[in-house]
């Protein structure tokens, strides 16, 4: 993470350093400086107009914080119980057309809730067992808000019973929304779970899965937060070592969350967001303010050691970390962008709350925070609990200390670590090339959920996919013999197992093909461009389990490639304004897509072909979700662009003051690496905690961004980074002359521009404690 003070344009085209303490004089300053100022102007010289904006008030501005963080509290409560479960389907494709007709004209075709009724070691044909299942589907048919519905008992038919006889179903719909259809399974469930007669009643269906899920969902993010707040408290005091320090990035987090979930929640008003977004708006918001806080305090601390006042502390450390944290927050917010793209909501709700979150915690750590330490002043080190640590040890002097020499080894070895980081990697992301796409389901949630155990009777126990099928709604008018024939084209389709119907009203009429394997396979999934290519005398359209992946699957695919360039070209822009190279934008972008190979990888391997799914405690359902990937690769990409940002911007300012390439990323990897570890060890813990979720997809996303943070900070950061940079030496800073000049012009820097002066002697480095060391001039 880049320390850097302001530098100006020395000799040789260079800038040169000005040494910390100093600082040049603004137009119109003072000729003197005042106690505890800085020589070279008075303290609102220095502070500038943000800077002057953002301390001269600290009171008034941490107050209106707190009254618009309680009315966030109050705007945002109760969100969770507004959010979708859904959201993997495309609004605008085949599929959901025709799930929304057959909704209308045929509620019986798209049941949503199915009652498991169980005989025992009674026939579900006994007449006593025959008698209760008819009773209960009469009150059933009676209960409000119902409609659609059919059992084995009046229907006589075989899907609807299990081969060994003494289990069968009950299937209906409950109308409305998602939300109406919640409170309504709310009403119902109490009094039809359980023993009734001769009977034992479960619930299941998709209206059930998404309730549970929803449920499971709020439960398990207030445990995450449970366990996330207090080790990473306890972190945050290992690496500033002052208590008072340790609590000011969690007070940035929490500002973001809950600011977040007032935006969440002014969004349902007008658009559906997933309840998943939840748990990214938690990882987010604890990461990344801590990330930004962790800069910008280590950087005032460095200032006040330096001698500054406060306030004067404030200002250039906004002059400095502040400019390379609203930079970072830029990338992550491209990245997370990218999303908008995609027509799935549950993609885009994604965006909606990263975007939100990543602003919200970038504005708090640039506005309250600094209002916050002016307030602190020196008392930001107060409780410095490793104090009792440090006593009698000797402080380490000389060298480059471990990062340092870390970045002297890989680039002395630069040929080798470059090979072999990049194999091991790509090795690791072998997994991903056996990927197969699925659909969210019951087993998302744990085994001993009750959805999730009827749908499992339903897969071990029932012939064919009882609701997995295929479903074709047929639109105009037409004959019974048209009928006869459209239907015996589709049945004479391979992997046909049976077909139904079809079901008239009016003009319109469904069909329902159950296939021969799985309701998702490969083979249901060709199934489907078959049926949509079959002749017909009138308008088709095919929806199913299958038909919703296929469609999803397409949306995805035309859809990739622009997100993938949205996101690249905006990254390249904003490093080359950064950096003034044509190349390091480039190998940033290069570079950060490899770290997420390992990702991949292991999403696969531990959540497809479930290795370590009892270690874990999930059930495999032998595919990824379709949406998971984009979505782990859009936030995962951010997080590394963010860390990315902190190492290059510190390199290209000790480029710029010494000219020496090999000697920059030496020193920008041993001022940033161990702040960037710090920062990932956090995030990553934050994550790990949002993946001891019941839930497998939100295990996936915690476990996966965790490694993939940890991959980027420890191995490319660390090895790959410095070797790739000393192998293109100095032709990594680049650029043409029309480029050059564009840079000159617009590009972003830290810091102001000093009179030239001369680079004063280098300081031998050790790794003594930063809050603590004479702050060095950069």
């Amino acid at each position: 993470m880049s320390e850097v003070n302001s530098a100006g344009h020395g000799p040789g085209g260079h800038r040169d350093e000005v040494p910390r303490g100093s600082a040049a004089p603004e137009a119109g300053t003072g000729p003197a400086a005042g106690a505890g100022e800085r020589p070279g102007g008075g303290p609102e010289a220095r502070l500038g107009g943000w800077s002057r904006f953002v301390t001269a008030r600290p009171r008034l501005s941490l107050l209106v914080a707190l009254l618009l963080t309680a009315l966030a509290v109050v705007a945002g409560s109760g969100v969770a119980d507004r959010l979708g479960s859904g959201g993997w389907e495309d609004p605008t494709a085949e599929s959901t057309y025709a799930t929304k007709a057959l909704e209308r004209e045929f509620p019986a075709s798209q049941p949503n809730l199915l009652l498991l009724l169980d005989a025992g070691g009674s026939s579900v044909d006994d007449p006593a067992v025959a008698a209760e299942a008819r009773r209960i589907t009469a009150r059933l048919a009676a209960e409000k808000g119902v409609t659609g519905v059919g059992s084995y008992w009046r229907s006589a038919s075989p899907a609807l019973a299990s081969r060994d006889g003494h289990q069968a179903l009950i299937a209906a719909r409950i109308t409305g929304d998602e939300t109406a259809a919640a409170d309504t399974l709310d009403r119902l469930a109490p009094s039809y779970r359980g023993r009734s007669g001769p009977v034992d009643v479960e619930i299941g269906g998709p209206v059930a899965v998404r309730h549970e899920m929803q449920t499971t969902i709020r439960e398990d993010l207030t445990r995450a937060e449970l366990i996330a707040l207090p080790v990473t408290l306890l972190l945050l005091v290992m690496v500033f070592g002052s208590a008072i320090a340790a609590l000011l990035p969690l007070g940035v987090g929490i500002v973001a969350i809950l600011g977040t979930n007032a935006v969440l929640r002014g969004l349902t008003e007008i658009t559906d967001v997933s309840v998943f977004a939840m748990n990214l708006t938690t990882a987010l918001g604890l990461g990344l303010a801590i990330d930004y806080a962790l800069f910008i305090v280590r950087r005032f601390r460095e200032e006040l050691a330096a001698g500054a006042a406060p306030r004067a502390a404030v200002g250039t450390t906004l002059r400095t970390a502040g400019r390379t944290v609203l930079f970072s927050s830029l990338t992550v917010a491209v990245s997370l962008a990218a999303m908008l793209l995609f027509p799935q909501y549950f993609l885009r709700s994604f965006a909606y709350a990263g975007i939100a979150v990543v602003l919200l915690a970038a504005g708090a750590a640039l506005i309250l925070l600094p209002a916050a330490l002016v307030l602190l002043g020196h008392r930001v080190d107060a409780l410095d609990l490793r104090r009792l640590f440090r006593r009698g040890r000797p402080r380490p002097t000389g060298g480059g200390g471990a990062w340092g020499r870390t970045a002297a080894l890989v680039m002395r070895r630069a040929p080798l670590f470059a090979v072999a980081t990049t194999a091991g990697l790509i090795v690791l992301g072998l997994p991903f090339l056996g990927v197969r796409f699925g659909t969210a389901d019951d087993r998302q949630l744990p085994s001993t959920a009750e959805s999730h155990v009827v749908q499992q009777h339903i897969r071990d126990g029932f012939p064919g996919s009882p609701g997995g099928g295929l479903e074709i709604l047929a639109e105009g008018p037409a004959t019974a013999r048209q009928y006869a024939g459209y239907g015996q084209r589709i049945a004479a389709l391979p992997g046909v197992r049976r077909v139904d119907g079809p079901l008239v009203k009016g003009d319109a009429a469904y069909f329902t093909v159950q296939p021969e394997g799985e309701a998702v396979d490969e083979g249901a999934q060709r199934l489907v461009g078959e049926v949509r290519s079959t002749a017909a005398p009138f308008a088709t359209s095919v929806t199913g389990t299958a038909a919703v992946l296929v469609d999803s699957k397409d949306a995805i695919g035309d859809r990739l490639p622009w997100a993938a360039a949205f996101i690249a070209i905006v990254t390249l822009l904003l490093v080359f304004l950064l950096t003034g190279s044509v190349l390091i934008p480039v190998q940033a972008v290069l570079l950060n897509a490899l770290s997420l190979t390992a990702m991949f990888g292991a999403v696969v391997w531990v959540f497809q072909d479930g290795h370590l799914s009892g270690l874990l405690d999930f059930t495999s359902s032998g595919s990824i979700e379709t949406t998971l990937p984009v979505l782990m690769f859009c936030v995962a990409f951010g997080l590394s662009m963010d860390y990315g940002v902190f190492l290059l911007s510190r390199v290209k300012e000790e480029y710029d003051r010494t000219g020496d390439h090999a000697e920059a990323v030496r020193f920008g990897l041993q001022r940033t690496g161990g702040l960037i570890t710090a920062a990932a060890v956090i995030l990553a813990v934050v994550m790990v905690a949002i993946g001891t979720s019941r839930v497998a997809n939100t295990k996936m996303l915690g476990l996966g961004i965790a490694l993939a943070v940890l991959m980027d900070a420890m191995v490319v950061r660390s090895l790959l980074v410095p070797a790739v940079m000393r192998l293109t030496g100095r032709a990594t800073w680049w650029a043409p002359g029309p480029l050059r000049r564009l840079h000159d012009r617009f590009g972003l820097s830290e810091g102001e521009a000093p009179a030239p002066g001369p680079a004063p002697a280098r300081e031998p480095e050790g790794d003594p404690e930063p809050d603590r060391q004479p702050a060095r001039a950069r």
